[in-house]
């Protein structure tokens, strides 16, 4: 007789949400559209990173590590084409990132829009360290840690992310 004991507490299942087809492919030419045109005639609309608000969105709804970051990598290398950055500078952190999000995603319910704000702006301010690293490290750039730029871009992608999210929640499959 086989005496074992189930002994893993109730775990709360968290729901991992699918899209219609193409939305994210659609939501993802979208957002790098709009971030390498708006800028050229709104300068004041190269504070917003539209492909890290999608990256991040989209990891945490499929909360899956492996598709955020291939997620993140695709996003990330796209914007790398677009931009006159050096090829891998964003796909490198929008790759943890997207890690990062589908891994807090799958063990948190991140449905609640204050939870929204707070996470997108921790990985906001994650994303922009990982990209100050690799070009202090790799690029040998001087580049400055933190400034005000930086609190005032957390701050605006936040708040655009937490509106754009409940947006992007209306293209859920039921």
């Amino acid at each position: 007789m086989n005496d074992t004991f189930d002994l893993r507490i109730s775990e709360s299942h968290i729901e991992v949400h699918k899209f219609h087809g193409g939305t994210i492919l659609l939501c993802m030419i979208l957002a790098l559209m709009l971030q390498a045109f708006l800028p050229v005639y709104i300068p004041k609309a190269n504070i917003l990173d539209l492909p890290l608000l999608i990256t991040i969105y989209f990891g945490l709804s499929r909360r899956n590590p492996s598709t955020g970051l291939l997620l993140g990598t695709f996003i990330g290398l796209l914007q790398d084409s677009l931009s006159k950055t050096p090829l891998g500078l964003f796909g490198i952190a929008k790759t943890v990132i997207g890690y990062l999000a589908s891994s807090i995603g799958a063990r948190l319910d991140t449905e609640h829009p204050l939870a929204r704000f707070a996470l997108t702006f921790s990985f906001f301010a994650v994303h922009q360290g990982i990209v100050v690293l690799v070009q202090k490290l790799l690029l040998a750039q001087p580049q400055p840690w933190f400034t005000m730029r930086l609190g005032i871009s957390c701050l605006v992608n936040s708040i655009l992310g937490v509106f754009l999210y409940y947006l992007l929640d209306r293209f859920r499959k039921s």
